[in-house]
């Protein structure tokens, strides 16, 4: 009998923690499932209201990439910017496509050191300005939407995995309780 009381006991406590871990994962998915909406809600509202759109199918602009970003580019083609997914290709194969043949591969900061030497050059000027712009922009479309977006989908699959644990869990705790009813 002194074996008996003993069992029920681990059993209770087991079940308590079983219950307790539910309610954990329960809210653990619930604020990751609030964050994935966040950031995706966030990141497609965003990129929305700027009215970005790939060029269109076969278009002389995706015509003038390498094979390798027109692949890219075409998956998406005429559609509007509006995932992270979306905004890491336009960056990465499109606008950084430009970017390279502005002046020469060079970066924003290597022309702006060239042109604080040379402040009369015209050229340099304006290929500063157009290499900080399509930078700016290439930066903010990878770091506000890509990354954002990455982070809100990784949220996703972590809510995802807490649902699916509470749901082991209930059934565990279910299971615990109906042994510890059939135990004398």
């Amino acid at each position: 009998m002194g074996k008996n009381v003993e069992r029920k006991a681990i059993d209770k406590v087991f079940i308590l923690l079983g219950m307790a871990m539910t309610v954990v994962l329960l809210v653990v998915g619930s604020l990751a499932w609030y964050g994935y909406h966040f950031a995706t809600s966030t990141v497609k509202s965003e990129l929305s209201q700027q009215k970005i759109y790939f060029p269109p199918k076969g278009s002389p602009a995706i015509a003038a990439l390498p094979e390798a970003d027109q692949a890219e580019i075409n998956k998406y083609a005429g559609q509007q910017l509006v995932d992270g997914q979306q905004a890491k290709v336009y960056a990465n194969n499109f606008i950084n496509v430009h970017l390279q043949e502005i002046a020469g591969g060079k970066t924003y900061a290597e022309v702006s050191t060239e042109a604080l030497k040379d402040p009369t050059n015209t050229k340099l000027q304006a290929q500063k300005t157009t290499l900080f712009q399509g930078e700016t922009l290439r930066g903010l479309l990878l770091g506000s939407g890509y990354a954002y977006w990455t982070f809100g989908m990784i949220a996703q699959y972590a809510a995802i995995a807490s649902f699916a644990g509470a749901g082991v869990m209930a059934i565990l705790v279910w299971l615990g309780l109906r042994h510890l009813a059939n135990v004398k």
